[in-house]
């Protein structure tokens, strides 16, 4: 009887492990080069409105980041999404903070995507891609979302806009935010 609590305490074990790696190898598979549970690099950028933001400063927050751009489909269709599931329900929290990241275009673009979105979040510019850079491959594709800890340290990526990991996203920030 021992024995079998044993192999069943070493697969428990052995799943739990599997388990990690699968998470981490699909977050490679998915093009970034942060992994859940990292501390999530700091960076500095220019919102369209002029205002600067430093990522570090908002330690204590739970913060979600949409890497975005104008030419992407994708993109246009789940930020509506966004705008009503996660910015309405949470833009007066102080313990929450949104941020779309537009990646490598004018900022007279991001006015014109901001305007035919209808999104109401603030919307940051990465003219050069390099906070894009700190957090996925160069050649990786964008629609992808980071959940950040009150702690700085990465609670969920995300990667294009599938209706079930929005959910869970979703959900997710609402828990944070308990």
């Amino acid at each position: 009887m021992k024995r079998i609590s044993q192999i069943g305490l070493v697969l428990i074990v052995f799943l739990a492990i599997n388990l990690n790696i699968n998470a981490q190898n699909k977050d490679n598979e998915r093009g970034y080069i942060v992994k859940t549970g990292e501390l999530a690099p700091d960076f500095t950028m220019e919102l369209t409105d002029g205002k600067t933001i430093q990522l570090s400063s908002l330690k204590g927050k739970i913060v979600m980041l949409q890497f975005t751009a104008s030419w992407c489909g994708v993109c246009r269709k789940e930020m509506p999404f966004i705008e009503k599931d996660i910015w309405l329900k949470h833009k007066n929290n102080p313990n929450f903070a949104l941020f779309a990241i537009d990646r490598g275009e004018t900022k007279e673009k991001i006015e014109q995507l901001v305007k035919s979105t209808g999104i109401t979040y603030p919307v940051g510019m990465d003219p050069k891609s390099e906070i894009f850079f700190k957090y996925a491959e160069k050649n990786a594709g964008i629609t992808r979302n980071i959940i950040i800890g009150k702690d700085g340290k990465i609670v969920m990526l995300t990667r294009l806009f599938e209706p079930e990991e929005f959910e869970e996203m979703c959900k997710a920030i609402d828990k944070l935010l308990e």
